[in-house]
């Protein structure tokens, strides 16, 4: 078992696509080829308490939910005078470990940590989809079209076939062809397929449609100028816009089955998250019905939550401005804390991991990581 073993059991479950742009996520520290030693250490911040912790169990790995390593570094040293997140990155780097970051890979996967804070938000059923579904990514960049003369049809979709066009999910040979008549006339010293130069032809022919990725694009095009008889095939490339996925985004609306109150969603959540206490704007009697769910910090999705019609807004926090935004548009507010909407998703995620590494190599949730911030 090698730290690229780890790196695409994680992947598996969390797909580094989904990440958002400005993330950084990934393999953050240590060698790919490196032996995997020891349990996996699964925490939500990297800090001196949970190196120590790691030291003590002999992990060499380390998953840290909020990349230790965002901005760019200027340097990576130790001792009094370093910041604590220098301390921590220098210290960890002299001790080889390696450490990986899923981040928001995390939040927008099915199954993740903002499907987790949903489900703790819709109570006995509910409808949860993204509040920004992420792009989907099928391999259907493009869609070539071209115009063959009957005879040929099957060698012209065969040959575009062997070089990667018309691939539908598990699906090869994927095509669809029309009748119509074509319309041409070669200039002097053509050599046409059908009829002579200077002349004006038509003939029947069969409008072919196969979906092509952009990887297999050139290549397609190349063998279609090898097999079509014309001198000059005619075809037309479309892009394709990519698909959203339902299931799979930043950010979750959850559409209840049954309304609940403000209070009870309140109450629902600490519960869930297993808090005391949680901030809450709004009406404590008004009744609810779709609401808007984004872990840690969700300010940059408040708007598209709003606009989507939900009516209360569930986050770990965002900045009094934009309650105050939220709050003049009628919608309500509910803050959790920033980690408190993250960690209690680990033993889940431990679980998931521990079955994608076949269960040879344990998993742990550390014991020493903790919200910075507690309610007294």
């Amino acid at each position: 078992m090698t730290i690229s073993n780890l790196m695409e059991a994680i992947e598996r479950i969390a797909p580094l696509r989904l990440a958002e742009e400005w993330d950084n996520v990934g393999l953050l520290m240590g060698d790919p080829a490196d032996t995997l030693r020891g349990p996996v250490l699964l925490t939500i911040d990297l800090t001196e308490a949970v190196l120590d912790e790691a030291a003590g169990l002999g992990a060499r790995a380390i998953v840290a939910y909020h990349p230790p390593i965002f901005g760019p570094l200027k340097r990576i040293i130790g001792g009094e005078s370093a910041s604590g997140n220098q301390r921590v990155v220098h210290r960890a780097a002299r001790a080889g470990l390696a450490v990986y970051s899923p981040h928001t890979a995390l939040d927008a996967c099915a199954g993740g940590v903002t499907d987790w804070l949903a489900e703790g938000c819709a109570g006995p059923g509910g409808d949860i989809r993204a509040l920004r579904p992420a792009l989907g990514t099928s391999g259907q960049d493009f869609k070539m079209v071209t115009f063959v003369p009957n005879e040929h049809l099957d060698t012209v979709r065969s040959a575009l076939a062997s070089a990667g066009a018309g691939i539908i999910g598990e699906y090869e040979l994927c095509a669809f062809n029309s009748p119509g008549n074509g319309t041409f006339r070669g200039k002097a010293g053509t050599s046409p397929a059908v009829g002579s130069p200077e002349v004006f032809e038509q003939t029947l022919e069969q409008r072919l449609e196969m979906v092509c990725s952009k990887r297999a694009l050139p290549l397609a095009l190349a063998t279609l100028r090898e097999f079509h008889p014309y001198q000059e095939p005619a075809v037309d490339v479309y892009p394709l816009a990519p698909r959203p996925e339902r299931g799979l985004g930043a950010g979750r609306r959850v559409q209840l089955d049954h309304a609940c109150t403000l209070r009870e969603l309140a109450d629902r959540l600490k519960k869930h998250l297993g808090v005391r206490a949680v901030h809450v704007g709004g009406e404590l009697d008004a009744s609810v019905e779709r609401i808007g769910v984004v872990p840690g910090a969700g300010g940059s999705l408040a708007s598209e939550a709003a606009s989507d019609g939900c009516q209360v807004f569930v986050t770990g926090e965002i900045k009094h401005h934009e309650v105050n935004a939220l709050r003049s548009r009628g919608v309500g507010v509910v803050l959790g804390g920033h980690t408190a909407t993250e960690r209690g998703y680990l033993p889940r995620f431990a679980e998931l991991l521990r079955c994608e590494l076949g269960g040879d190599t344990p998993v742990v949730v550390s014991a020493n990581d903790r919200d910075p911030l507690v309610l007294v």
